[in-house]
């Protein structure tokens, strides 16, 4: 029964910082699998060393890449932070998963052009917004005319990521 008050805290916590739904989502799951991982341990009871634990069991026996694992650190930190109140001493000695390093696929001109001749209305012209200004998909979609200041040429973003 504790535990599905715990869970209440963490949603009214994330839903009083106006996180996003899948931040909560994602953040609910992780804080859900450490404490299994721990068979059903309160986050009060545990601390440091038992983060250090979990986060390891992550990175070498279920091999998670990285960005998943520090996925995993953050939504720890923000329970024992945010909802518990806990300052958390000796959490660097965890065995963190390589990030892997990729190099970024860049369209040539040309294979731009003819993504965009092969596109309709209006998603040509939003394709091309997309990729002439850097907008992301949402940002995209939720523009609307008096967005446009054609006289300064700025185009003005609302809700964009993490609103800001």
């Amino acid at each position: 029964m504790a535990q599905i008050r715990l869970m209440d805290r963490v949603t009214n916590t994330i839903r009083a910082l106006h996180y996003s739904r899948k931040t909560e989502k994602s953040y609910c799951y992780w804080i859900k699998s450490f404490i299994r991982f721990h068979r059903y341990k309160h986050p009060t009871d545990m601390g440091a060393p038992q983060i250090s634990q979990y986060l390891t069991w992550l990175a070498v026996d279920r091999q998670v890449s990285a960005s998943t694992q520090n996925q995993a650190f953050n939504a720890i930190v923000f329970l024992y932070r945010k909802v518990l109140d806990v300052q958390l001493d000796h959490i660097d000695n965890v065995i963190r998963a390589k990030p892997t390093r990729r190099i970024p696929v860049v369209f040539t001109r040309q294979e731009v052009a003819a993504m965009l001749s092969h596109a309709r209305q209006p998603y040509r012209l939003m394709m091309a917004l997309m990729y002439g200004s850097g907008l992301r998909m949402m940002e995209t979609l939720r523009l609307r005319l008096k967005d446009f200041d054609f006289d300064r040429h700025v185009i003005l973003v609302r809700e964009g990521k993490g609103n800001k």
